[in-house]
C-alpha cells in the first residue's frame, strides 16, 4: 500500500498535487510519501515483534537522504552501513552510535577508526583479514569492537545476479565450511568481542524458500560454534525482503517473513539482527518526470521524458521494472518504448510497455522509486544531480535541493600548466 493515489482524475503524493511540486521545483523529482514510510516502517517492526529479541538497522544505501533517517529513527530504527559517510548520515539523523552495524567487504582502517571514535554497536567482519586489522586498531584504542562474522552460506537467492550476495562466488562473507575455524581464531584477538553470525543473501528477494535455507544453516553453524564453548548472543539475518513492482504483483510480506523467522529460531536464544532496507522505501516515492516529446518508432513511438538513466539507474543497471503513469490520465493507452534523452541506448525504462497515452508536456511518474533511485543518481552527460521532495499530509518540502550543472562545474579546476 501506497499514498500515492488519483484525486479527481489527477495523481498525487497524500494531499498534494504531483503537479504543483513539479511545478514549484521541475523536473524530474523524487518524491516521497512521509505516510507510506511510517506506515511500512511500522508494519515491519510490528511483523517481528512475534520474535523475543530484535534489533532492526535500516539499510542506508536504499535511501540515505537525511529527511528519511530521520523519520525512521523516530521509528525505533538504528542503520546498517557501509562506508564513513553512511555512518556520518545516520549519526546526524539522530540515531544513535550503539544502534549503528557496520557492514561492507572494503572497509578501510580510517573508516574503522571513526567507526570506533563514533562508538558504532557492530562491526559485520567480511574476512579474517578485516578482523585481524579491526582488532590492532581497536586494541591499540584501548577499545574491544564487538563483531559478528559474515558468512557466505552459498545459497541462490532466485534474484537479479547483480543483487545476489550469498553465493560462493559472490564476493560477501566467508565461506560456510571455513567459518568456524575463523570465528575460534578472531576471538582470541584482544581487540574483538566476537558476539554472532551474520548473512545476508540478496536483494528484492519474492521467494522465502532461499531465506529458509540459508537461515537453517546458520543456525547450525551456531550451533556448532556453541558446542566449541564459543559465544554467540547475536545473529544478523540481514535484509532482503522484496516488494512488488507491478501492479497486482503480490510477494511474501513482512508478517510472513517474520513467521518464518520465528519458525526457525524458537530454540536460538539470540538477539535476532535485520536490515530492511527496500521494503521500508521502496513504494514510499516515486520520481516525477515530464515528457519531452514522442517521436514515431519502427513499430512503437518512443516517449522521451526528461528523466534518464543517471536519475533512475535500476531498469539499465538490472533491467528492473518500474510502473509508469500518466499524473493526469486521459484513460487512453498506448503501447510505447519509454526513455530517457542520455546519449546511451541503455537509457531506457521499457520497450513495447502498455501504458498510459501521454504527450509533450505531460507529467507522468515512475513507481516504487523510493529504494535505490536518488541513492544511485549520478551527473551523466553533466546532467544535473536530482532533488528530492517529502510529502507530510497537505505539507511538503524540498530535502534535497537540485544540483545544477554550473555547481559541478565550479568545483572543478584547470591547473596552470595547461
Amino acid at each position: 500500500m501506497d499514498h500515492f493515489e488519483l484525486t479527481n482524475g489527477e495523481l498525487h503524493a497524500e494531499q498534494v498535487p504531483l503537479a504543483a511540486i513539479a511545478a514549484a521545483v521541475g523536473t524530474p523529482v523524487y518524491v516521497y510519501s512521509r505516510a507510506t514510510l511510517t506506515r511500512h516502517a511500522r508494519v515491519f517492526r510490528e511483523a517481528l515483534s512475534v520474535l523475543p529479541r530484535v534489533h532492526l538497522a535500516f539499510a542506508v544505501k536504499s535511501n540515505p537522504n537525511l529527511a528519511v533517517l530521520k523519520l525512521l529513527a523516530s521509528e525505533g530504527y538504528g542503520a546498517d552501513v557501509v562506508s564513513a559517510g553512511e555512518m556520518h548520515r545516520a549519526l546526524a539523523a539522530g540515531m544513535p552510535g550503539e544502534h549503528i552495524v557496520f557492514s561492507g567487504v572494503g572497509k578501510t582502517q580510517r573508516e574503522m577508526h571513526e567507526a570506533l571514535e563514533a562508538g558504532l554497536g557492530q562491526f559485520n567482519l567480511e574476512s579474517e583479514e578485516e578482523g585481524v586489522e579491526l582488532s590492532a586498531i581497536a586494541a591499540a584504542r584501548g577499545k574491544r569492537a564487538a563483531a559478528t562474522l559474515r558468512v557466505n552460506p552459498d545459497v541462490d537467492a532466485r534474484t537479479h545476479a547483480k543483487i545476489s550476495t550469498g553465493k560462493s562466488e559472490n564476493k560477501f562473507g566467508v565461506p560456510y565450511d571455513q567459518a568456524a575455524g575463523i570465528y575460534a581464531r578472531l576471538s582470541a584477538l584482544p581487540g574483538l568481542a566476537m558476539r554472532g553470525l551474520d548473512c545476508h543473501i540478496g536483494s528484492q528477494i519474492t521467494d522465502l524458500e532461499p531465506s529458509r535455507a540459508a537461515f537453517t544453516k546458520m543456525g547450525e553453524l551456531m550451533g556448532a560454534l556453541r558446542g566449541q564453548g564459543l559465544t554467540v548472543t547475536h545473529m544478523d539475518l540481514g535484509g532482503g525482503l522484496g516488494v512488488p513492482y507491478r501492479a497486482g504483483e503480490t510477494l511474501p510480506g513482512p508478517a510472513e517473513y517474520a513467521a518464518m523467522v520465528a519458525e526457525l529460531t524458537r530454540d536460538w536464544d539470540a538477539t535476532l539482527m535485520f536490515e530492511p532496507g527496500r521494503v521500508i522505501t521502496g513504494n514510499g516515492g516515486v520520481l516525477v518526470t515530464e515528457v519531452i516529446r514522442v517521436k514515431a518508432g519502427a513499430v512503437h513511438p518512443f516517449v522521451i521524458v526528461d528523466a534518464a538513466m543517471n536519475d533512475l539507474v535500476r531498469p539499465a543497471m538490472y533491467d528492473a521494472w518500474h510502473d509508469f503513469a500518466a499524473v493526469r490520465p486521459t484513460g487512453q493507452r498506448m503501447t510505447a518504448n519509454i526513455v530517457g534523452p542520455i546519449c546511451e541506448s541503455s537509457d531506457t525504462f521499457a520497450m513495447a510497455r502498455d501504458t498510459d497515452a501521454v504527450g509533450a508536456g505531460d507529467l507522468a511518474v515512475f513507481r516504487t522509486a523510493g529504494a535505490y533511485g536518488a541513492t544511485m543518481a549520478n551527473t551523466y552527460n553533466s546532467r544535473a544531480l536530482v532533488p528530492e521532495v517529502m510529502v507530510d499530509g497537505d505539507k511538503w518540502a524540498v530535502v534535497a535541493e537540485r544540483i545544477e550543472p554550473a555547481t559541478i562545474l565550479a568545483a572543478e579546476r584547470v591547473p596552470e600548466w595547461l
